[in-house]
């Protein structure tokens, strides 16, 4: 008795061997994808942190001052804000009136006015005045102008350079108009006029009517002395804001009583202020030397933990070295670390405040001067070299991150062509495998069909 041939499938038989054809290569070509990929992927992380980095810098170099500056009142009479040019000092004020807008209300106006009676008014704030057209007022298209038009028409008069508001309250069930200054001072006295005084309408005659008119807040200056009132300097004007002070803008919200003593304003260097301005350059400083750290990383078998993407790249290693050295840059003999600013061992920095407030106490010019600017016109200090070399990274022409990329995406398009030449070779691979087993399959199955007739033919019949 014959033994039967073995069988198979000739295409899982074609697949197999074609694969074993390439798969050396389609392993190179797979690992190598994965590394473009993930290159690509850390260049993107990189460029995110030298930006990050460089928009604190620019924030900090943005400032007329590093060296934070504080005003501050002995009572609450109000606010005061200094900029860095404001110099050190004590001032005294009295703060005698504030500043007043104007308010007045007109009341006995129909709410009812025939359009047909609506004329153009004057309305007049301090030495200011504007025309207001009341004929074209009337919005719901009734036939008639309400107080309401009216304040709405005011409001919206093209000769109302925000001079005064407009409204309308309701007092006995009785609308009024009520007007406001939007400015403060005793040039800010409300009225209004008809245009033609004798037209004779009902309105006319209302808004003429001086029983009708109240000035419900009179505008005033604002009046404070420089020093005590008794012997002081008297300053008097429209405006609660007060700039009298180089450098120094307050604003004063309460008068004072007569009785009471004149408040002093202290102007002096801010150091909590200017701590938080240099976190942010030590914050921005430790975010990208974490990222650059991470992706540099030489990974542990001990621990479990791979490489990372760029471990043993010498760019991104000469790039961290020069940092460090820019970071130490000094000036007339001193440095960020003379105001508390220091390398730790991983490469961040850390700030510490005491040294920083000591340093800022003897000399807080010369912080400004190490720190810099990263100015086109100008620059200077540690934040123009750092400036300078992360321009070398991040200019969208001429950057380091631009040439990887370009080169990475090169890179990418090569292994593209790569992965579909090998693709057409594995499809031909996988043609010559199928027709030749096919064949073979065909030619097993005839020679089994023969021996079996053999079989027949020449058995031995019991």
């Amino acid at each position: 008795m014959a033994t039967s041939a073995p069988t198979y499938d000739p295409k899982s038989t074609a697949t197999q061997l074609a694969t074993a054809y390439i798969q050396g290569r389609q392993t190179i070509l797979t690992n190598t994808n994965t590394m473009a990929t993930s290159t690509e992927k850390a260049l993107d992380t990189l460029g995110t942190a030298l930006s990050s980095f460089e928009s604190a810098m620019s924030s900090l170099s943005s400032k007329t001052s590093v060296v934070a500056t504080t005003a501050t009142f002995s009572s609450a009479v109000g606010t005061a804000t200094a900029t860095p040019a404001a110099a050190a000092g004590t001032y005294s004020f009295f703060v005698e009136q504030l500043a007043t807008v104007s308010q007045v209300k007109y009341s006995g106006l129909s709410d009812t006015t025939p359009i047909a009676e609506a004329k153009t008014i004057n309305v007049t704030v301090g030495s200011m005045s504007f025309e207001v057209n009341l004929a074209s007022a009337d919005q719901n298209g009734d036939m008639t102008l309400s107080v309401k038009e009216m304040a709405v028409a005011i409001n919206a008069a093209s000769g109302n350079t925000a001079k005064v508001t407009a409204s309308t309250m309701t007092v006995g069930g009785v609308q009024t108009l009520v007007l406001t200054s939007n400015e403060t001072g005793a040039d800010t006295a409300i009225k209004i006029e008809p245009v033609d005084p004798m037209d004779g309408t009902a309105m006319t005659n209302a808004l003429l009517d001086t029983g009708n008119f109240q000035e419900l807040v009179k505008g005033k200056d604002a009046i404070v002395y420089l020093g005590e009132k008794s012997g002081g300097v008297t300053m008097q004007q429209a405006s609660n804001t007060f700039e009298v002070v180089d450098g120094v803008s307050m604003t004063f919200t309460k008068a004072q009583a007569l009785n009471e003593p004149p408040v002093t304003l202290k102007v002096g260097t801010d150091s909590s202020g200017t701590a938080t301005n240099l976190q942010s350059f030590v914050d921005g400083w430790n975010k990208l030397v974490g990222t650059m750290q991470s992706l540099t990383a030489a990974g542990s078998a001990s621990s479990g933990t791979s490489a990372g993407i760029f471990h043993a790249d010498a760019g991104i290693q000469a790039l961290y070295t020069r940092m460090q050295s820019l970071l130490r840059t000094q000036v007339d003999g001193q440095s960020l670390v003379t105001f508390g600013i220091a390398g730790n061992r991983d490469g961040t920095i850390s700030l510490d405040t005491s040294r920083l407030n000591k340093a800022l106490a003897a000399n807080p010019a010369a912080l400004d001067k190490i720190i810099g600017s990263t100015s086109s016109t100008a620059p200077s200090g540690v934040l123009a070299g750092l400036d300078k070399l992360m321009d070398g990274w991040t200019n969208s022409t001429s950057g380091q991150l631009n040439k990887r990329r370009d080169a990475n995406t090169q890179l990418q398009d090569s292994l593209l062509e790569r992965q579909t030449r090998l693709d057409t070779q594995y499809e031909s691979a996988y043609i010559r495998y199928l027709n030749q087993f096919t064949t073979l399959q065909t030619l097993q199955a005839q020679m089994e069909g023969t021996t079996s007739m053999f079989d027949a033919m020449f058995s031995n019949d019991d």
